[in-house]
């Protein structure tokens, strides 16, 4: 699987399971060239989102909800996730 098809897999969790207002992703894979998950096959991603779900949740519990929405990709294509989760009145 490309990183490319990661990036749209990332996109349809996130957005069937926390609705989001904004959802940005980027691939920084590049960054990370002979890095260990790199070696792997597995990609590097940044995530910037913003959901009500994410209302009344401190940044621990919101990045619970993203791993759990993203499931077994995290054991299976990412292997590092920079999270930036806002609600949409921050």
């Amino acid at each position: 699987m490309t990183n490319n098809q990661r990036v749209l897999l990332i996109r349809r969790h996130l957005t069937a399971a926390l609705e989001p207002n904004d959802l940005a992703i980027s691939d920084d894979s590049h960054l990370h060239a002979g890095h260990e998950g790199a070696r792997e096959g597995k990609g590097h991603f940044s995530v910037q989102i913003t959901s009500s779900h994410f209302e009344g949740l401190n940044p621990i519990k919101r990045h619970r909800l993203i791993y759990e929405a993203l499931g077994t990709l995290m054991e299976t294509d990412i292997h590092a996730l920079s999270i930036d989760a806002r609600t949409p009145d921050q």
